[in-house]
């Protein structure tokens, strides 16, 4: 009797064990976008950053001098997020100011607690169709933090500015 007393005692401690394990590894990964991973600085400043660090070949880094990063004004909501269910507390949107390349890149910074929902409502309206003539390749809707990366344009510009926005 006694030795069946200390196996059962021997699984509880290793099941106390697992659980505390798996307790503590839950608090270490935590949530990726907590508010700790908040991109600090301004949205502008921010787009900035990606055009100067992000892998692009030289001929897009050449066209940049065409683009222009502006405030995302009512305005311009509806056009660039294809809805005006999105609500941001910071909105900047770089596109060329005149292309006949498909191409808009965003950065919205929105509450915490508004993240994937506003993610979702972003590629529920997306529309890469929306130019005269061409469509973006890609879209990509990421986020670090509070701040949304969203991006419509051609394969290798989508995929460098975005590991670039992952790396800020």
């Amino acid at each position: 009797m006694k030795k069946a007393n200390t196996n059962r005692i021997g699984k509880k401690l290793i099941f106390a064990a697992l659980c505390l394990s798996l307790a503590m590894l839950c608090i270490a990964c935590g949530d990726k976008n907590n508010a700790s991973d908040n991109l600090e600085g301004s949205l502008t400043d921010i787009m900035a950053s990606l055009y100067e660090n992000a892998q692009l070949d030289a001929d897009f880094r050449e066209s940049l001098s065409g683009y222009e990063t502006t405030e995302l004004t009512d305005e311009l909501k509806s056009s660039i997020l294809g809805t005006e269910d999105i609500t941001y507390t910071e909105g900047v949107v770089s596109m060329p100011m005149m292309s006949s390349i498909a191409f808009q890149c965003v950065l919205l910074r929105v509450d915490d607690a508004d993240v994937e929902t506003v993610k979702q409502t972003l590629k529920d309206n997306a529309n890469p169709d929306k130019w005269v003539c061409v469509s973006a390749e890609t879209t990509l809707i990421e986020s670090r933090g509070n701040v949304i990366f969203f991006i419509m344009c051609g394969k290798n510009e989508a995929y460098a500015l975005n590991e670039a926005f992952q790396k800020l």
